[in-house]
C-alpha cells in the first residue's frame, strides 16, 4: 500500500516536545535502524520507505506535526510533484480545455495553487524526484491523456499562459505607480480601453495602486491578465474582495473569454459563481497540507453536487464522511421572541457619503444576513450598531453587550492561545473543534494564513460575553467546506445560547445556508446607501436581485441555490411571478 510520511515543519518543535520525542518513540529506531532522524534544518526527517505505519509518532507528537498516510491502492505511487520526501504530494492534474471554462473546487491546502502553477509553467513538476522532470518524461507520464497533449503543445510553444495569482494584495508591494501604468505595460492585445470599460476601472486608472481597495485591485489584476497575449488564461480566486454584483459581472466577462482557440481555468470557492461560470469542474481532495488528488472532469452541475455529497461514484472514493445538505426553509416564525436591538431613523454622513437606515430590529436565536455592493455602507451600519460609529441622527435602542468581528483582521506577534483562552475554556466542543483550531494554538497570528486568521477571529468574536454578534465578511479566505462549517457553527451558537448575529457577506450560498432573515443594502456606492429590513429570505432575495436581472432556483438533487440561464423558461417564469430566488 502506498504510504506518505508528511512533516509540517512549522509545527515541529524538537526543543519543546521532550527532546526529539518522535525519534525516541519510533519502534524501528529502537530496534537500531534509522526511520526518524534529525534533519539538517533542525526538524525531524522521516524515511517513508523505512516507516511501517505503526501510527505511534503522529499520535504522540504534541504539536500534530506528523502525518503517516496510507493511500488507496489504486492511486499511482508516483506523484506529479512533491515538496521533498516529507512534504506535500500532488497526484494528477486538471487540464484546460479550449472553448470551455474549467473550474477547480477543493479545500484550502489541497494543492489547487500548485496544480495551476504547473499548468502555467511557473512551477516545474518533479514527478516525485529531486530534480525537475523534462517535457519528455511528463509526456510519457501522461501518455494517452489530455495532459499529454497539453504538455506537447507547451513544449512546441503552441500554449501561451496568462496567470492571475491568488494574492492580489501583494501587487502594491512589487509594483509602484498607477493602474494605468500597470495595464499599459500588460496590454499586448491593444484592448486596454475596452477591458477597462468592461471591468469598470475608469475611476481608479490614475490612482496610486497602493491606495485602491481590494475589490479594485482584484479587477486590475484580472484586466492585466486578460490583456496579455495568450490562449490559456488561468485565474486563482478571481472573485475574492468583490461584491455579488461585481462577481456576476466578472463571471460573465470570463465566460465570454473562452473561445474555440482560448481555454479558461478558474479556482473558486463561491459555489454559485463556480456553477454560473464553469462548463467543466475538477474536484480536488486529500488531506490538507499532506497530499492532494485531482478527480476526473465532470459537468459543472454534476461535479458540484458530487463535491457536496463527498463521494466520487465513478472512482469509488469517499473523500468526506458526511454530505453537505441544503434545505428549502419556510419563512422563520419569530413569534414572541424578544428583540435584542432596535434602531430608528439612523443617519450618518462621512465626507461625500451618506447612509440611511430607517428602522429595524434583531431578535434572539436568529442570524440575519446583509447583502449589498461594496461601498454601500454595510460596514458603517455594523459599526453604528456596535457603538464604534456615532450616528448624526436617529437612535439605537440597545442595552446588550456587542461583539464585533471587523472586515479586515489584523495580524500581530500575539500567540493564538492568548487570544482564544476563553474559547478553549468555555467552548471547546462548540467552537474549537468544529473550527479546527487546536493545531493553531501555539502559532503566532502573523504566521497564519488568511483562512486560519479568519477562523481565529470568528472564534474570538463568538467567545466574547455578548448578546449580539456583528460579523463583517466572515467567509473571506475560507474554502467551501470551511464556509459551510462556519455558517453551521454561527447558526447553532445563536440558537443554543439565545443570542443574535448580523452577518455581512458577499457569498449568496453562504448566506442562504446561514441566515434566518436578510437585510438589503441599496444606493450608489461611495455616494449614498440605504439599509432596509430584516425581511424573510424570499422577500429579501427578491429585493436584492431585482435590478440584477438574474433568477435563482434550487437544484432538485442537492437543494443548493443555482442561477438560471438568462432567457430560459425557468428564468422567464420566475421573473413573471416575481419569485426571483426560491422555486
Amino acid at each position: 500500500m502506498p504510504r506518505l510520511a508528511i512533516l509540517e515543519k512549522e509545527k515541529c518543535h524538537p526543543d519543546k516536545c521532550g527532546n526529539w520525542l518522535c525519534i525516541r518513540l519510533c519502534p524501528i529506531n529502537r530496534m537500531g535502524d534509522e526511520c526518524i532522524t534529525k534533519g539538517k534544518d533542525g526538524k525531524a526527517f522521516i524515511d517513508p520507505e523505512m516507516c511501517n505505519g505503526c501510527g505511534i509518532c503522529p499520535k504522540r507528537c504534541p504539536f500534530g506535526a506528523i502525518h503517516i498516510i496510507n493511500l488507496p491502492d489504486e492511486l499511482c505511487n508516483q506523484p506529479i510533484h512533491q515538496y521533498g520526501k516529507n512534504g506535500f504530494h500532488l497526484y494528477n492534474l486538471p487540464v484546460p480545455m479550449f472553448g470551455k471554462v474549467v473550474g477547480i473546487i477543493g479545500r484550502n491546502g489541497i494543492g489547487k495553487s500548485t496544480a495551476i502553477k504547473i499548468l502555467a509553467g511557473q512551477l516545474k513538476p518533479n514527478l516525485g524526484q529531486e530534480l525537475e522532470a523534462p517535457f519528455e518524461e511528463l509526456m510519457k507520464f501522461f501518455k494517452g491523456t489530455e495532459a499529454q497533449i497539453y504538455f506537447e503543445k507547451m513544449k512546441k510553444g503552441q500554449v501561451t499562459v496568462s496567470y492571475k495569482p491568488q494574492q492580489v494584495d501583494l501587487i502594491p508591494k512589487t509594483f509602484s505607480g498607477t493602474p494605468r501604468k500597470l495595464l499599459e505595460q500588460a496590454d499586448k492585445r491593444g484592448k486596454l480601453n475596452e477591458v477597462v470599460k468592461q471591468l469598470e476601472l475608469e475611476k481608479v486608472l490614475d490612482s496610486d495602486i497602493s491606495k485602491i481597495s481590494g475589490g479594485e485591485l482584484q479587477r486590475v489584476a484580472i484586466a492585466a491578465t486578460v490583456l496579455k497575449e495568450a490562449n490559456v488564461y488561468i485565474f486563482d480566486e478571481p472573485t475574492s474582495f468583490l461584491d455579488i454584483k461585481q462577481r456576476l459581472k466578472i463571471s460573465k466577462f470570463l465566460k465570454e473569454l473562452a473561445t474555440p482557440d482560448v481555454a479558461v481555468m478558474v479556482v473558486e470557492h463561491d459555489l454559485i459563481i463556480l456553477d454560473y461560470l464553469s462548463d467543466i469542474v475538477n474536484i480536488m481532495y486529500g488531506k490538507e497540507n499532506c497530499y492532494g488528488i485531482v478527480s476526473q472532469p465532470k459537468a459543472a452541475k454534476a461535479g458540484i453536487n458530487t463535491f457536496l455529497e463527498g463521494y466520487l461514484r465513478d472512482e469509488n472514493m469517499r473523500f468526506r464522511d458526511y454530505p453537505i445538505k441544503f434545505s428549502s426553509r419556510p419563512p422563520m416564525k419569530l413569534g414572541d421572541r424578544p428583540s435584542i436591538i432596535d434602531w430608528t431613523g439612523l443617519k450618518v454622513k462621512l465626507g461625500n457619503f451618506s447612509l440611511d437606515a430607517p428602522k429595524g430590529q434583531l431578535k434572539r436565536k436568529e442570524v440575519v444576513g446583509m447583502l449589498g455592493e461594496n461601498g454601500i455602507g454595510k460596514t458603517t451600519f455594523v459599526k453604528m450598531l456596535a457603538g464604534v460609529q456615532k450616528p448624526d441622527a436617529g437612535s439605537v435602542d440597545c442595552n446588550v453587550k456587542v461583539a464585533y468581528k471587523p472586515q479586515y483582521v489584523e495580524a500581530s506577534a500575539v500567540i493564538v492561545a492568548d487570544i482564544l483562552r476563553d474559547a478553549q475554556t468555555k467552548y471547546e466542543i462548540e467552537l474549537m473543534r468544529p473550527l479546527n483550531l487546536g493545531e493553531l494554538m501555539e502559532r503566532r497570528l502573523d504566521h497564519l494564513s488568511g483562512g486560519q486568521l479568519q477562523r481565529v477571529a470568528i472564534a474570538y468574536c463568538l467567545s466574547q460575553d455578548a448578546d449580539l454578534y456583528l460579523m463583517d465578511e466572515p467567509s473571506a479566505y475560507l474554502d467551501v467546506e470551511q464556509r459551510l462549517g462556519v455558517s453551521k457553527v454561527i447558526r447553532e451558537f445563536m440558537e443554543a445560547h439565545g443570542k443574535a448575529a448580523l452577518v455581512a457577506d458577499h457569498d449568496l450560498l453562504f448566506l442562504d445556508y446561514l441566515s434566518h432573515r436578510l437585510m438589503v443594502c441599496d444606493g450608489e456606492p461611495a455616494r449614498s446607501g440605504i439599509i432596509e429590513g430584516p425581511f424573510d429570505m424570499g422577500e429579501g432575495m427578491n429585493r436584492f436581485l431585482k435590478d440584477l436581472g438574474i433568477t435563482f432556483r434550487r437544484d432538485q438533487e442537492s437543494m443548493r441555490p443555482r442561477a438560471n440561464k438568462l432567457g430560459s423558461q425557468m428564468d422567464s417564469e420566475q421573473k413573471r411571478t416575481n419569485k426571483l430566488y426560491y422555486d
